[in-house]
């Protein structure tokens, strides 16, 4: 079959592809342009490990054939930090301890990004909600709940402008 040309957003750059009619967000997202933080954990969205952000939603990038990602804004793990700056999310992961192997930590991250994006006080239920797609062989979850609450504070105060709310 003849490669499909298509266009989307990555965060934040337009970028145009020529992909197989079957490839996978996943598998254009790492061989195409050279984002690997996404991973290939199950091939058929029970693990998590692929997720990104599409169009504000977290999906399982495994799971989406490129070309249905035509004309949209995607984000992936790598695009959360702007420069050498991590994101508030990716600092509290840091200091939460809420990683081990870090094999899970990019999908983890995508899901939490998308959490807050939606909800900026998220309770303890909410979180596990937003993560039960997430598998992880290494931390119990409960490092993730924790990194979560302290970057939904600290994200809650930068949107009020100070760091004293």
């Amino acid at each position: 079959m003849a490669n499909i040309e298509i266009e989307l957003e990555v965060n934040g750059r337009q970028e145009q592809v020529s992909v197989e009619p079957g490839k996978t967000l996943l598998h254009l997202l790492r061989e195409n342009l050279g984002l690997t933080g996404a991973k290939d954990g199950c091939r058929s969205g029970d693990c998590g490990a692929c997720v990104v952000i599409v169009d504000g939603r977290s999906v399982n990038s495994c799971m989406v054939l490129a070309p249905q990602a035509e004309g949209s804004s995607v984000m992936t793990v790598e695009g959360l930090a702007q420069g050498d700056e991590l994101h508030p999310l990716q600092r509290a992961f840091a200091e939460n301890w809420a990683f081990q192997c870090g094999f899970c930590t990019p999908g983890m991250l995508a899901s939490c990004y998308a959490l807050l994006e939606f909800n900026d006080n998220p309770t303890r239920d909410e979180i596990r909600a937003a993560i039960a797609g997430n598998f992880c062989r290494c931390t119990g979850y409960q490092a993730v709940v924790k990194a979560v609450e302290q970057a939904a504070t600290e994200l809650r105060v930068l949107k009020g402008g100070s760091r004293n709310a």
